[in-house]
């Protein structure tokens, strides 16, 4: 699995981020510092493989982050408080059960040494919240709001929303790892490629990510610098893409053209 080691600003212990693979395509993030056994985890849709992991690697649970209230984001929670008894941290919405801290835009909240702010970020849900960290690098857990080359479905918001959702996401630091909680990154590229057809950055990503597939390995963290260059829900204001969309539906600006790929991709 991927391990992205990480510091905070003030050179406390490292970070390290990894995946624990869940259902067919969720990833459960694993928040440690290498000098302490307590770990964080984000978004528990399933509470076994964290408990294999927590047990397997002698490490106890401190804290969950829940970005929003989808059963496969959540579904582990009530396990995992009767074992552990962790602090858990999320968004304004008391049908979540088992939360701690219900957090809104701009509340901050430390864990694991690092000081995370929260972003409001409706669209896929109304209740959807992002972690962000600062430091070096940044830190970005975004559930499912920004994906590799994608964006998610919006159940419950609108597109105005959505599109001002990633608008906030865009505008943090290029350097920002960017850990989505779905394996979906070779389906949104195919869809990039029919949305963005003469960026070229997108072939080359594509074949990069096939062979990390190939050997088993996720395609995440991705960064938001990389997300500028092949994601067409963050290029909607790009004429390649508002004339790809253009035959689609309406494209005559960043939001309509946001519109109609969003549509666009539900059908893809």
């Amino acid at each position: 699995m991927v391990k992205s080691m990480t510091c905070n600003e003030d050179n406390d212990p490292m970070l390290s981020v990894t995946p624990i693979p869940a259902f067919n395509d969720n990833y459960i993030w694993l928040i440690r510092q290498d000098t302490s056994p307590e770990v964080a985890v984000v978004d528990p849709g399933d509470a076994s493989p964290v408990i294999e992991t927590l047990e397997r690697e002698g490490l106890t649970l401190g804290t969950v982050l829940i970005t929003h209230h989808h059963h496969d984001h959540t579904g582990g929670l009530a396990e995992l408080i009767r074992q552990y008894r962790p602090r858990v941290i999320g968004p304004q919405n008391p049908d979540i059960e088992g939360i701690d801290e219900r957090l809104v835009e701009g509340d901050e909240c430390l864990v694991m040494g690092r000081r995370f702010e929260v972003i409001e970020v409706p669209g896929h849900t109304l209740d959807h919240i992002a972690f962000f960290a600062a430091g070096i690098p940044p830190l970005l857990f975004c559930g499912d709001t920004l994906f590799s080359a994608g964006c998610g479905r919006l159940f419950e918001g609108s597109p105005e929303q959505m599109h001002a959702s990633l608008s906030k996401l865009a505008a943090l630091p290029n350097d920002t790892l960017v850990f989505a909680a779905h394996e979906y990154t070779l389906a949104n590229l195919r869809f990039a490629k029919a949305a963005d057809p003469d960026n070229a950055a997108i072939d080359k990503y594509l074949e990069e990510c096939r062979r990390v597939r190939e050997q088993g390995k996720p395609t995440l963290p991705s960064n938001l610098a990389r997300e500028h260059q092949i994601n067409p829900f963050l290029r909607s204001d790009q004429h390649g893409v508002q004339k790809a969309a253009a035959t689609q539906g309406d494209a005559n600006t960043a939001l309509s053209t946001f519109t109609t790929l969003r549509a666009w991709k539900d059908r893809f």
